[in-house]
């Protein structure tokens, strides 16, 4: 929900250095948040439509790279990027599996009858944006709907995996998910 930042972007490359192709697409259009009322007002006005637009491009033009064998792509996000990946994942075939680090999002509803493929979630117990029942809610809603899940449930709060964010990085969890979602792409890209 802060747009493409620094840590987005570095997550990006760690992706790169464990051997994937990835790509992060700018939804805000090169902005963003300059706090987090901003990044909370972003979050809300966020066109849907025009991000899942984004989204599917951003998958087809990795499908369409020589780089990407075999010829299967994957959604990852934090936050709102997390509900993003899942929506990707409903909406567009071609994402073969998602990864939802602490995401819910009120404007998102994914439908999870269409998944494409895997889903992994990573939550904190203590995540004060992402209270634990909403989070077991969608777990929930995923299983319910035939969706395979695997879902993590961490000693920590919102945004544990974000080492830009000091206040709320734990080393621990992070490295604990980071490894799980590694794991997990490696199992479903193949």
């Amino acid at each position: 929900m802060w747009g493409l930042v620094d840590h987005i972007k570095q997550v990006a490359d760690r992706l790169a250095v464990a051997g994937f192709v990835a790509l992060a697409p700018d939804l805000y259009a090169g902005e963003s948040a300059a706090g987090p009322d901003d990044a909370g007002r972003r979050m809300m006005a966020l066109d849907i439509d025009a991000a899942g637009r984004d989204l599917h491009a951003a998958a087809s033009h990795l499908l369409a790279m020589d780089a990407v064998a075999p010829k299967k792509v994957a959604a990852l996000g934090f936050c709102m990027g997390g509900q993003l990946a899942l929506y990707a994942a409903t909406a567009h075939p071609e994402v073969a599996a998602a990864v939802d680090f602490y995401g819910i999002h009120p404007s998102v509803t994914p439908d999870f009858t269409k998944l494409a493929g895997p889903v992994l979630c990573h939550f904190g117990k203590s995540d004060e944006f992402v209270k634990e029942d909403d989070a077991r809610a969608l777990v929930e809603a995923i299983k319910s709907a035939g969706g395979e899940v695997e879902a993590h449930f961490y000693d920590a709060g919102h945004a544990f995996f974000n080492d830009s964010r000091p206040e709320a990085y734990l080393a621990d969890p992070a490295k604990l998910a980071w490894d799980r979602t590694l794991a997990f792409l490696r199992t479903h890209l193949v």
